[in-house]
């Protein structure tokens, strides 16, 4: 083990790596075929810099990506470190209204973006008066536009640059990063991000979380815009490893391409396992390369059919776009813990506390806040400083997670505390309803939340996806909610029920709560009290 270097920058890691293993592929995209060797990364990098310094790049500027997962997003990303500007990664799939918001709070002055979302930066760009300039990536190498005065080609802006360094004196503690959360409640808030954020989190999945070579293929099928691609890539720079890169999360076809490209290791979170378990069974689900699966939210009910028929340890793993990497089920416990719930230990770089509401410690097995302290965790949000004292207050980030804590230091997440739903003075756990709820064979995903009640201040309503194929199989709510009865106490079984076809989910495949009541897809919806199918709430 070579130690972590805490004052490497991204561009440090990118070089080295270039260095010590030139002709190795670091990046390959599934989509197109492309691959970038580590040499090639370097190359490329350095010439794109050049030209982001060329149009006036200072340091501390903001530069957006957006673009699909293409080679454009991470040499951009590491080309923006090493002018000393930090990159504003922006979804893919955003329209103007989301787009719009990232672009004006961060004052971005240069735009990235390739073919496909360039008439979306024209349309928001005179909203934006701060953008001065848009690199644009055809996807396809030609031009299908006209570009404006301002817009530029990327090939034929960088390939005549030096292939050498660009002369910008970067240090770790410069932000590399405004990453703008995917949070599941209210507008999301740029994350300052530093590089030594990013090298550290890179050498400690390397060295410590999951232990890689270059002999070591990872995969990710997350936007790049979010930061399990990029914290994928920072890790393969660290260790000499390949990263694969899907266009997207297809569950149909992740585990064929997991084992095609003999990946070793991946990452997944969110409703991930159990849309992966929703598939037909092969045998040749357990024919493969992998070492260990990490996941963050692990469905209890599920981990150990996924062991069995994937035929892989699957350990948990707990962080945050604010705090990186925090709490791991080690090797050692991984047996031991399957199915738990537990999301492990603190890592060797963190102190973990359960806190009450003045963050100091309730006793061990009691439930309190996930509070978290340590070192390369974000600088705070960009240009939020009320919210960034809210989050850290008394020098602890606030996590907003309910949790518990065992003599031993394994702690588990009963829920959130955002998340809590009041009906009649009784305090219930959403997760703990949503997880019973998804115990019933004929569902395969469930959110939970609070509706108004005159009568008892809130009520619970569940939205549930049918198992049945395309989520349009009838449910019967009168047996899902005696099955949650028989599990839980009846005042945690809800009254409304409402059939989707689909949740709508963050980038991160976490449900996104705040759109369910807004958005449509209604089958047939259920109240308890009423004995109708005819949706009241």
């Amino acid at each position: 083990m070579m130690g972590i270097d805490r004052e490497a920058t991204l561009g440090d890691l990118c070089k080295s790596a270039a260095l010590r293993w030139p002709e190795r592929t670091v990046l390959t995209f599934d989509e197109t075929g492309a691959e970038l060797t580590f040499k090639d990364l370097e190359i490329q990098t350095n010439q794109l810099a050049c030209t982001l310094l060329k149009l006036g790049t200072q340091q501390g500027d903001r530069i957006a990506v957006i673009a699909g997962n293409r080679p454009i997003f991470p040499i951009g990303w590491i080309a923006i470190g090493k002018a000393g500007a930090a990159m504003v990664p922006v979804n893919p799939g955003y329209r103007d209204t989301d787009a719009l918001h990232l672009l004006k709070h961060a004052d971005v002055s240069i735009v990235i973006v390739d073919g496909d979302r360039l008439e979306l930066i024209r349309r928001v760009r005179e909203q934006v008066p701060s953008i001065q300039h848009v690199i644009v990536a055809q996807v396809d190498g030609s031009m299908a536009t006209a570009l404006n005065p301002t817009e530029y080609y990327w090939p034929q802006i960088t390939q005549a640059n030096p292939e050498t360094p660009v002369d910008c004196a970067v240090t770790a503690d410069m932000l590399a990063n405004v990453q703008f959360t995917s949070g599941t409640t209210g507008m999301p808030k740029g994350c300052m991000l530093s590089h030594r954020y990013w090298t550290h989190l890179g050498q400690l999945i390397a060295q410590e979380i999951v232990g890689l070579d270059t002999g070591d293929v990872l995969l990710t099928a997350q936007p790049f815009s979010y930061i399990d691609p990029q914290w994928n890539l920072a890790a393969a720079l660290a260790s000499g490893a390949k990263l694969v890169v899907l266009e997207r999360f297809r569950p149909s076809i992740f585990w064929s391409k997991v084992v095609a490209y003999k990946t070793s290791f991946f990452y997944c979170l969110g409703a991930m396992p159990t849309m992966l378990l929703s598939q037909e069974e092969k045998a040749s689900d357990r024919i493969h390369n992998l070492r260990v699966v990490m996941c963050s939210g692990i469905p209890k009910d599920k981990h150990e059919i996924l062991e069995k028929r994937f035929g892989v340890t699957w350990r948990e793993v707990f962080g945050t776009t604010e705090t990186g990497a925090d709490l791991l089920v080690s090797a050692e416990s991984a047996v031991s813990l399957c199915g738990s719930g537990s999301i492990g230990n603190a890592l060797s770089h963190r102190e973990v506390r359960i806190g009450d509401d003045q963050c100091q410690p309730v006793p061990r097995n009691s439930t309190g806040e996930l509070l978290i302290r340590g070192t390369a965790m974000m600088d705070g949000y960009f240009r939020n400083a009320e919210a960034t004292q809210a989050a850290f207050l008394n020098g602890w980030y606030h996590t907003g997670d309910l949790a518990v804590m065992n003599e031993i230091g394994q702690v588990s997440i009963v829920g959130r505390k955002k998340d809590m739903i009041r009906r009649s003075g009784e305090n219930i756990a959403a997760s703990e309803v949503e997880s019973v709820i998804e115990m019933h064979p004929s569902v395969l995903m469930a959110a939970v939340i609070a509706v108004p009640d005159t009568l008892r201040g809130e009520e619970v309503k569940a939205f549930v996806v049918s198992r049945a194929e395309a989520g349009t199989g009838d449910l019967n709510f009168e047996e899902l909610a005696e099955f949650v009865e028989r599990r839980l106490a009846k005042f945690k079984v809800p009254r409304y029920w409402e059939q989707r076809l689909d949740l709508p989910r963050t980038p991160s495949e976490r449900v996104a709560k705040q759109l369910l009541v807004e958005s449509n897809g209604c089958i047939t919806g259920f109240d308890r009290l009423e004995e109708s199918s005819t949706l009241v709430k």
